[in-house]
């Protein structure tokens, strides 16, 4: 019988280097498979399946084990109401803390910009190309232009603070439906932080 840990106990690190994160666009939810990277570079199994309702005063996401959701292994949730600098908890399946995440508003005014803390790691996160950052921004404000959707390809990059050492890295695909590659070279980041945060990327990126 397996017994969930306490709450002042540890969950033990889940550690995937490589995945991809795919959208899938419905009415009233995003949803979301994360889904392994073989060693090939080809897709292998959905490694979780997450749902983000849309319209909820307070943002959770909840990551089950498939499609089914008949089991949610971890999930990340607001502390704060419809906050665009909102922080984000992210936590196992039994509610023991994983990491934390936020967005750095002022920053992230002409480039995204995010702090991501997990047990010892504290890293900050950015677009890659500040030209596409403020190319984004721009188009949104163009009278009549904006509404064309353009599929922008961009990229966030995750160092270590104290460091500079890759942490996380999030490419977007150029596809149609969002898709995005990540990478994990830093081992101590568990999965189910760095998956969290690559999903939020996409989720809560327009906020």
């Amino acid at each position: 019988m397996t017994v969930p840990p306490g709450p002042q106990q540890q969950p033990t690190p889940m550690v995937v280097p490589a995945f991809f994160v795919r959208q899938r666009i419905t009415l009233m939810v995003n949803r979301y498979e994360v889904v392994g990277m073989n060693p090939d570079g080809s897709e292998g199994p959905l490694l979780a399946f997450a749902e983000q309702k849309r319209m909820k005063l307070k943002e959770e996401v909840v990551f089950y084990a498939d499609a089914s959701r008949s089991r949610a292994v971890f999930s990340f949730k607001a502390r704060q109401r419809l906050d665009v600098a909102a922080e984000h908890d992210v936590f196992d399946e039994y509610g023991n803390p994983l990491g934390y995440f936020r967005k750095q508003f002022g920053a992230s005014l002409l480039r995204s910009t995010w702090n991501l803390s997990a047990p010892g790691i504290d890293a900050v996160g950015r677009e890659r190309r500040q030209s596409i950052a403020i190319l984004r921004r721009v188009w949104d404000f163009i009278p009549y232009i904006g509404d064309v959707w353009v599929p922008f390809v961009f990229h966030f990059d995750f160092v270590d603070t104290a460091t500079g050492a890759p942490v996380l890295t999030s490419e977007r695909q150029k596809a149609v439906r969002d898709r995005y590659t990540v990478r994990v070279p830093d081992p101590r980041l568990d999965f189910r932080v760095a998956a969290s945060m690559a999903v939020a990327l996409d989720a809560l990126q327009s906020r």
